[in-house]
Formats: structure tokens, sequence, C-alpha cells
């Protein structure tokens, strides 16, 4: 099926098209300019966009596109839904229209983050456990929505993912049950910065991230998108915004 993207984009969303429900920053908001930057890329419009020079990299002969390879195919997000083919039957209309629904039945709120190591990796988190809190029910609810319209990971898929990342026996479980590991009480909410990178390059991240928000303030959480990867590998577009209750362009009156 060829669908328009949020900028009219023309895509094709096949059976072997994988969508996510994300969170991301409206395109509005100073967040969303800054991570795109910070990943090189707006997964929107399909932009490549300069990353900002950090001179402690640079030194070292590094830039930030080089730390940043695996995050840049995502788009810049922080995931409440997996992503995940389909469910035999299910038409990407369908898809678009659940989520929109979802959306609508959402509160705005504001999450203070903090950029932290998350083993070799660098990501923002929520600097408070009622920020945590609140993202981990904001996505459950969205797995609850969504999980009908989700294929299920083959057997082969589920044993190729417990031996690659070691789950234990709750994640098996959730993995079995949902299709991913790491959900409900299991889910913690992550915008990724970086790839693995070794001590010295993510103290570095950390506190050129620290010193930027200072000016961004907290992290408006006011709407949520829909992202696709159209075909395996691919990088992933953003299909649909998804404004919370209230927010302009919702259809709500203000």
């Amino acid at each position: 099926m060829t669908m328009n993207g949020q900028n009219g984009t023309e895509f094709a969303w096949t059976a072997e098209s994988r969508f996510a429900i994300y969170y991301a920053p409206a395109r509005t908001s100073p967040w969303w300019e800054a991570g795109c930057r910070w990943l090189a890329r707006d997964p929107e419009t399909g932009v490549a966009l300069a990353p900002p020079v950090l001179p402690a990299l640079a030194s070292r002969s590094l830039g930030v596109a080089a730390l940043s390879r695996a995050p840049r195919r995502y788009g810049w997000h922080g995931t409440l839904v997996a992503p995940a083919r389909c469910a035999e039957g299910v038409t990407p209309d369908e898809v678009v229209h659940r989520a929109l629904a979802w959306a609508q039945r959402q509160r705005p709120f504001d999450l203070i983050v903090e950029p932290a190591a998350l083993d070799r990796f660098v990501a923002l988190r929520p600097a408070s456990a009622d920020g945590a809190d609140a993202m981990q029910a904001l996505a459950a609810d969205a797995l609850h929505e969504l999980a009908p319209l989700r294929a299920m990971p083959s057997e082969e898929e589920r044993n190729r993912r417990i031996q690659a990342s070691l789950l234990n026996a709750r994640q098996q479980s959730l993995l079995a049950r949902w299709g991913y590991p790491y959900v409900l009480d299991e889910f913690r909410f992550h915008m990724t910065l970086s790839d693995a990178i070794e001590a010295p390059e993510r103290a570095v991240l950390i506190d050129w991230w620290r010193e930027r928000m200072a000016a961004l303030g907290p992290l408006p959480v006011d709407s949520a998108a829909l992202f696709l990867e159209p075909r395996p590998g691919e990088p992933f577009v953003l299909v649909k915004r998804l404004p919370f209750a209230g927010v302009p362009g919702s259809g709500d009156a203000r």
C-alpha cells in the first residue's frame, strides 16, 4: 500500500514493513531540532543535517556522526511500542486510526530528563522516579491499545533474541506474551544518543548534553508519533504525528 507521510512524501507500507509508536518531540519544539541535528537526520523530512562539533571529540579525530550510527537509523525518538509487522489482516489505515484514537486519550505533561550512561550507551532518561513512572504508564497504555495490530515474532525470532540478549525469566515471559521483552515492569524510557562507546567518549557526550539541556528545559510530552521501517534495514520514517488531547492539531477545542 502506498501512503503519504507527515510531510507528504509517498512511501510503500508492505507486509514486511514494521511500525512503531515512539515519543518524538513536536516539530515546533527546540528538542526536535536538537535531537535531529545530533543524529544528523530528520526522519520526518528525510533531510540530512550537520551534527554539532564537540571540540573534545575533534581533538581525538572523532565526530558525533561516527558515534551515533545505530540511533540515526531509528530517528530521534523514545520507544513506547517497539517495531513490529502488522498482524494478519490488519491494514495501515487501521494502525493510523487506532494510534490517533489512543493519542486523543492522553494528556500532555512535562518530563525532566538527564543524560546518562546506560551500559555502554549514552541516552536521555527521566531524572526522577515520578517521571519514569509516568512514561512507563504511557507506554503500557500504548502497548495494550496497539497489541492486537502487531504480528508476534516467530519462534525462531524469539529464540534468536533470547540468545542474543541474555533475557531473564521475566523478560522471556514478556517476549512470549507481547512480542517484546522490555515492556510493562521491564520498560525503561530512554532516548538513545550513541552507539556502544568507550567511557571517555561517554563522559564527553554526557557533559555536552547536560550543558545543552539548560537551554532546552523539560521535555514536552504532548504528542507521540507513528514511525515506519519501510523495508528491513532501511531508516525509519515518521509517518504520522499523534498529538495528545488539547494540543493544537489534535482535533480538540482549546
